[in-house]
């Protein structure tokens, strides 16, 4: 089945004068294998890029493109959506107690040099239009990575409440054991579930 990428804007409201009910249009399209197969080659460049690149300064990059985007806030409404996902993203390529696997790894790192680069399919420049094409790897990505995520919020569950449920009291050994008993689980799933997908990733 071919992706279909749903975005929503808002055209206006029901009354200008007291800004009630907005109007909202809904666009819906089907990436074809073609439309694929380009994204795919553009990610599969990104993460050539991230082999030579410090993790550290692709980091930056993101967030500096982030601030960007809130900077010209209201924002279209299929971008603003999208921001948390990639915040999300960020949090678990950062957190050290998940210490994301490698390969996951690097398929983040490759997104965010491609959302970071100005320059891609369309300019980031453009109004309104200009992180379509970034949004549409978004998009795709999150999807690819769904057991990743849902494994990391599984973890960030368990993690708040073992601290809840211990506090501060809690020898330190004993929460690290806890935790990487934890993650060693979730990482067996989480490689399980993608494994079971694999002939339908991106690339």
């Amino acid at each position: 089945m071919l992706p279909i990428i749903n975005l929503g804007f808002i055209t206006g409201y029901q009354n200008a004068a007291t800004y009630g009910k907005p109007l909202l249009m809904k666009l819906s399209f089907e990436l074809t294998d073609r439309d694929l197969r380009f994204f795919r080659d553009a990610l599969k460049q990104s993460a050539k890029a991230v082999r030579h690149a410090e993790e550290a300064e692709i980091l930056d990059g993101i967030r500096e493109v982030l601030a960007d985007i809130r900077s010209n806030e209201p924002l279209p409404d299929f971008v603003e959506r999208r921001v948390p996902q990639i915040e999300s993203m960020i949090d678990m390529l950062i957190d050290e107690e998940w210490k994301l696997p490698k390969a996951e790894r690097e398929r983040v790192l490759a997104v965010f040099m491609y959302f970071g680069d100005p320059e891609d399919i369309l300019p980031d420049h453009i109004p309104v239009i200009g992180y379509l094409d970034d949004i549409i790897v978004i998009e795709l990505v999150v999807r690819e990575l769904q057991h990743v995520s849902e494994a990391y919020e599984d973890f960030c569950r368990f993690r708040r409440a073992f601290d809840r449920k211990h506090g501060k009291s809690v020898a330190a050994a004993l929460r690290r054991e806890r935790l990487d008993r934890r993650r060693k689980q979730l990482h067996q799933r989480m490689q399980r579930r993608s494994a079971s997908v694999r002939d339908k990733r991106l690339w």
